[in-house]
Order: structure tokens, then C-alpha cells, then sequence
């Protein structure tokens, strides 16, 4: 929910700045960046304050008490307060990818995550005089690496003249208009996906720990089509800008086929091995077993994930996200009545067909948001 409150500056600001590099309008397109990053700002200390508050609601709603809330909430303090930093990142990777620059962010990110890779178990586990800190000291390891990331970028940012510090009412409406939707897609998924978690802890522990698992494991092949997405998002913005509306749809399509490719591939290993990559993250029979009908599943899921991911980006990149929430949102929340009648005559691989036939679904949406073409006339 943090990290999809932050897409309301991320993703509003690559649709509006990508529009006014493809109008080769540069220095508007810094400005706009300027405003998003004050937005970023305020929005990362309002994040902060409030989340703190609501921590104990959120527990609640989870039902999870004695150790776990305490773990968890030593985690989600910090980032909850590092808000404001991991914010200002995706002002800074949104400002590079709307002028068609991923290289950067792509740097940023991979020093950030071996940066990290050393600082976590410096923190976690201690050495020499860094005490240790256990959960608290993850939570503190990522957000100081992504608030370097941050400074680095801004300042790369800056030398490349991306960015001016300017504020513009009428740009922060228009980035807020197209944000906010994906930013209540994001926020309105999670709480999904915690009403959902209750459905799947009816069959124990080690199915909440195959979902935990069935998920890292489709993170990769939904990393790859998240990617795509953003290349789309980027290319159908500037084609929009510079007034070629059909080469951005051209551009849509051939991103979701290419993004296609590497899923389908991956769907193949998730039913032909699927106990041995459960098996990377466990040797416990219950969630070997459990995880696997998850993948077997989830691969069928794999097939229609680019259409839906990538599509879903191009919207975005047009400034068409309203539609784009009430299509996911409305899919997803079908999920909890769903889980409740499939979960009592099938049991939890009812539950697990039933997460891949709704994201089939959604794929479907994404497919017919795209072939309908509202997304040309809107405005960003």
C-alpha cells in the first residue's frame, strides 16, 4: 500500500512528462518534474503520519497479534518514515524513463540492490560495532539504500538539466488526475489481497506460506512484463505527444507480444518443476505441496500476464487510468466472494484456480481498454 500510494507521482508524472518530450518540449517536462517531486514530498509525510497512526487497524484487520504485529510493526515504522525518500525515487526514475532514458534508473536501482545485499546482514545479524537490529535493521538497510539512490539521482537528474524546482497548480492537477487512479488500484489490491490472505489461513500455515512463496516465484515473471509495461508506457506517451496515434497502438501491441514470450516460457517451468522451486525457499512437505498446485495454476495465469501487465502500463503512458481502475479493482474484488464459494467444494486449489482465472480476466479488460482506443483522446 506504501509503495502503491507513491505511484500517484510516479506514474502521473511519466504520462504528463512523456507527452511533452514526444512535443519536444523539454523544459516543461523538467518542470513537471520539479512539481512532482514537491508533491512527492508532502505526500511522503502525510504517508508517514498516518500510516504510523493506522498501524494498529491494519493488524487488526490482518488478525495478527503477539509476535508478528510486534515484528511487523518495527518494520513498517521505519518505512513508513522513509517515506518522503523512497517517494523522491520514483519522481527520479519517472522523470529519466519518461525521456525514454532506462539505463539510468536501471543503474540506480542494481547499485541500490547490491548496496543493499551488503547492508542487510550488517544490520540484520550485526558486525563489529553496528549492533544487531534484526527486523528493524532490514527495514532501516532499505531505506537508507533507496534514499541514496535518491540523492544520487536527483543530482544526475539536475546535471542533465531534467529537473527544475518549479510548482505548477495546473501540471500537479493533471499529474494527481492520472495518478490518483493507479495509486487506488494499488492501495484498493492490497487491501484485496489482506482479506484474501484470511480465505487461504483456513487451510493452515503452510498455505498462507505456498502463497507466500507462489508469489516471489511469479515475481519473476512479472518483473519482466512490469518492465515491458513501462517501455510501453513511455513510448505511447511521446507517440501521443508528437501527435501519431497509431504508432503508439503499434507500439502497445508489439510490447505485450514481445513481453509474451518470456511469460509463456516461464508458465512452461511452473508445471514442469514446480516442487523444485518451491523447494529453493522450503524443505517442508506441507508448503512443497501446497506451492506446487499453486504454480501448476498460476502457470495457466503466465499465458495472459503480458496482455494484461503491459497493456495495463500503455494505458497508463496515455493518461487512461480511471477506466484502467475500474476494470482491475472491479476483477479483483470479485476474488474475496470467489475464495469463500470455491474454497468450500474445492478446497484451497479452488482458491489458487480461481487467483489465475481472474488474472486471465483482467488480461481480457486490459485487451478490450485497449482495442476500443478511448485512450487516444485523453489528455495529459
Amino acid at each position: 500500500m506504501v509503495i502503491s500510494i507513491g505511484e500517484l507521482v510516479g506514474v502521473g508524472l511519466t504520462a504528463v512528462a512523456s507527452r511533452r518530450h514526444g512535443e519536444r518540449d523539454a523544459a516543461s517536462a523538467a518542470r513537471a518534474a520539479g512539481t512532482a517531486l514537491a508533491m512527492a514530498l508532502v505526500l511522503g509525510v502525510i504517508v508517514a503520519v498516518g500510516g504510523v497512526l493506522a498501524l494498529p487497524a491494519v493488524f487488526r484487520l490482518m488478525e495478527a497479534t503477539g509476535e508478528v504485529a510486534e515484528l511487523g510493526r518495527e518494520f513498517l515504522v521505519v518505512q513508513l518514515l522513509g517515506a518522503v525518500l523512497i517517494y523522491g525515487y520514483f519522481v527520479v526514475t519517472a522523470a529519466f524513463r519518461s525521456a525514454g532514458d532506462t539505463r539510468t534508473p536501471f543503474v540506480l536501482l542494481g547499485g541500490s540492490v547490491l548496496f543493499n545485499l551488503v547492508l542487510d546482514p550488517i544490520m540484520i545479524l550485526g558486525w563489529g560495532p553496528v549492533p544487531a537490529l534484526g527486523v528493524y535493521g532490514a527495514a532501516l538497510a532499505t531505506v537508507l539504500t533507496r534514499g541514496l539512490g535518491f540523492i544520487v539521482g536527483i543530482e544526475l537528474l539536475r546535471r542533465r538539466g531534467g529537473i527544475r524546482l518549479a510548482f505548477s497548480r495546473q501540471v500537479a492537477r493533471t499529474i494527481a488526475r492520472i495518478g490518483l487512479p493507479t495509486m487506488l488500484t494499488g492501495v484498493l489490491f492490497s487491501m484485496i489481497y489482506m482479506l484474501l490472505v484470511r480465505y487461504v489461513g483456513r487451510f493452515g500455515t503452510s498455505a498462507i506460506a505456498a502463497l507466500g512463496v507462489g508469489h516471489k516465484i511469479e515475481g519473476i515473471s512479472y518483473m519482466i512484463c512490469i518492465g515491458f509495461g513501462l517501455a510501453a508506457e513511455t513510448l505511447v506517451g511521446q507517440n501521443l505527444g508528437a501527435g501519431r496515434p497509431a504508432r503508439a497502438r503499434r507500439a502497445g501491441w508489439l510490447t505485450a507480444r514481445i513481453a509474451a514470450l518470456p511469460a509463456w516460457a516461464l508458465a512452461a517451468v511452473f508445471l514442469l518443476i514446480p516442487r523444485t522451486l518451491v523447494g529453493v525457499f522450503t524443505d517442508d512437505p506441507a508448503v512443497v505441496r501446497d506451492g506446487s498446485l499453486y504454480l501448476r495454476a498460476a502457470a495457466v495465469g503466465q499465458l495472459a500476464m503480458a496482455f494484461e501487465t503491459v497493456l495495463e502500463g500503455a494505458l497508463t503512458g496515455a493518461g487512461y487510468t480511471l477506466p484502467t481502475m475500474i476494470a482491475v479493482v472491479g476483477i479483483s474484488a470479485l476474488r474475496i466472494p470467489l475464495a469463500d464459494i470455491v474454497s468450500g467444494p474445492f478446497g484451497l486449489v479452488g482458491i489458487w484456480w480461481m487467483l489465475a482465472l481472474t488474472a486471465i480476466a483482467r488480461a481480457a479488460a486490459m485487451t478490450s481498454l485497449w482495442q476500443w482506443g478511448g485512450w487516444e483522446r485523453a489528455r495529459a
